[in-house]
Protein backbone atom coordinates (compact mmCIF):
# COMPACT_ATOMS: atom_id res chain seq x y z
CA UNK A 1 0.00 0.00 0.00
CA UNK A 2 1.37 3.50 -0.69
CA UNK A 3 0.35 6.75 0.84
CA UNK A 4 0.56 9.83 -0.80
CA UNK A 5 0.10 12.95 0.93
CA UNK A 6 0.28 16.54 -1.17
CA UNK A 7 1.18 19.82 0.10
CA UNK A 8 2.24 23.22 -0.59
CA UNK A 9 -1.10 24.52 -2.01
CA UNK A 10 -1.91 27.78 -0.73
CA UNK A 11 -3.38 31.00 -1.94
CA UNK A 12 -1.84 33.35 -4.92
CA UNK A 13 -2.19 36.14 -7.19
CA UNK A 14 -2.65 35.41 -11.08
CA UNK A 15 0.56 35.04 -12.34
CA UNK A 16 2.48 34.06 -9.83
CA UNK A 17 4.05 30.33 -9.52
CA UNK A 18 3.53 27.72 -6.55
CA UNK A 19 5.35 24.17 -6.59
CA UNK A 20 3.19 21.39 -4.76
CA UNK A 21 4.58 18.19 -3.82
CA UNK A 22 4.00 14.82 -3.19
CA UNK A 23 5.58 12.62 -0.66
CA UNK A 24 4.57 8.62 -0.63
CA UNK A 25 5.49 6.68 2.00
CA UNK A 26 4.77 2.75 2.80
CA UNK A 27 6.80 1.55 -0.48
CA UNK A 28 9.16 3.01 -3.11
CA UNK A 29 7.58 4.73 -5.94
CA UNK A 30 10.43 4.48 -8.14
CA UNK A 31 9.03 2.39 -10.82
CA UNK A 32 5.63 3.89 -10.09
CA UNK A 33 3.62 6.17 -12.88
CA UNK A 34 3.17 9.28 -11.41
CA UNK A 35 0.76 12.21 -12.06
CA UNK A 36 -1.82 14.93 -11.14
CA UNK A 37 -5.41 15.57 -11.42
CA UNK A 38 -7.51 18.91 -9.94
CA UNK A 39 -11.25 19.18 -9.14
CA UNK A 40 -12.40 22.96 -9.53
CA UNK A 41 -15.83 23.38 -7.32
CA UNK A 42 -18.48 22.47 -9.23
CA UNK A 43 -16.53 20.94 -12.17
CA UNK A 44 -15.60 17.26 -13.29
CA UNK A 45 -12.18 15.76 -11.63
CA UNK A 46 -9.73 16.51 -14.32
CA UNK A 47 -5.67 15.17 -15.46
CA UNK A 48 -3.26 17.75 -15.28
CA UNK A 49 -0.07 16.09 -15.68
CA UNK A 50 2.00 12.67 -15.46
CA UNK A 51 5.55 10.81 -15.55
CA UNK A 52 6.82 7.83 -16.10
CA UNK A 53 8.51 5.93 -13.41
CA UNK A 54 11.81 6.84 -14.95
CA UNK A 55 10.97 10.49 -15.83
CA UNK A 56 11.70 9.84 -19.49
CA UNK A 57 8.14 10.76 -20.60
CA UNK A 58 5.39 12.92 -19.91
CA UNK A 59 1.78 14.26 -20.46
CA UNK A 60 -0.08 17.31 -19.74
CA UNK A 61 -3.52 18.63 -20.16
CA UNK A 62 -3.64 21.27 -22.68
CA UNK A 63 -4.46 24.05 -20.94
CA UNK A 64 -1.06 23.49 -18.49
CA UNK A 65 1.28 23.25 -21.12
CA UNK A 66 4.49 25.41 -21.09
CA UNK A 67 3.29 26.61 -17.62
CA UNK A 68 3.25 23.35 -15.24
CA UNK A 69 5.68 20.99 -15.00
CA UNK A 70 6.20 17.46 -13.67
CA UNK A 71 8.92 16.11 -12.54
CA UNK A 72 9.93 13.98 -9.51
CA UNK A 73 13.01 12.30 -7.53
CA UNK A 74 12.94 8.64 -6.73
CA UNK A 75 15.59 8.78 -4.20
CA UNK A 76 13.33 10.95 -2.22
CA UNK A 77 10.50 9.46 -3.26
CA UNK A 78 8.84 12.56 -3.97
CA UNK A 79 6.92 13.67 -6.90
CA UNK A 80 6.32 17.73 -7.97
CA UNK A 81 4.52 19.81 -10.35
CA UNK A 82 6.06 22.98 -10.70
CA UNK A 83 2.96 25.52 -11.50
CA UNK A 84 3.99 29.09 -13.51
CA UNK A 85 2.13 31.97 -14.79
CA UNK A 86 -1.06 30.51 -12.33
CA UNK A 87 -4.64 31.62 -13.68
CA UNK A 88 -7.65 31.80 -11.82
CA UNK A 89 -9.02 29.17 -13.61
CA UNK A 90 -6.68 27.03 -11.77
CA UNK A 91 -8.59 27.37 -8.74
CA UNK A 92 -8.48 23.73 -7.39
CA UNK A 93 -7.81 20.69 -5.52
CA UNK A 94 -4.65 18.93 -6.16
CA UNK A 95 -4.51 15.77 -6.13
CA UNK A 96 -1.22 13.32 -6.27
CA UNK A 97 -2.00 10.28 -7.75
CA UNK A 98 0.25 6.93 -8.59
CA UNK A 99 -0.10 3.43 -10.21
CA UNK A 100 2.55 0.38 -10.54
CA UNK A 101 1.43 0.03 -14.10
CA UNK A 102 2.06 1.81 -17.13
CA UNK A 103 1.66 6.07 -17.49
CA UNK A 104 -1.96 6.89 -18.30
CA UNK A 105 -3.86 10.45 -18.43
CA UNK A 106 -7.29 8.61 -16.92
CA UNK A 107 -8.72 8.40 -13.50
CA UNK A 108 -8.99 4.66 -13.89
CA UNK A 109 -5.60 4.77 -14.52
CA UNK A 110 -3.97 5.43 -11.16
CA UNK A 111 -4.97 3.06 -8.22
CA UNK A 112 -3.65 5.27 -5.29
CA UNK A 113 -4.72 9.00 -4.26
CA UNK A 114 -3.65 11.62 -2.29
CA UNK A 115 -6.02 13.95 0.18
CA UNK A 116 -5.47 16.71 -1.92
CA UNK A 117 -4.02 19.94 -1.70
CA UNK A 118 -6.04 23.13 -2.19
CA UNK A 119 -4.60 25.79 -4.76
CA UNK A 120 -6.24 29.34 -4.77
CA UNK A 121 -5.49 31.98 -7.60
CA UNK A 122 -6.88 35.12 -7.27
CA UNK A 123 -7.15 37.39 -10.06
Amino acid sequence: QVQLVESGGTLVQAGGSLRLSCAASGRTISTYAMGWFRQAPGKEREFVAAISWSGGTTYYEDSVKGRFTISRVNAKNTVYLQMNSLKPEDTAIYYCVGDPRSIGTKAYDFMFWGQGTQVTVSS
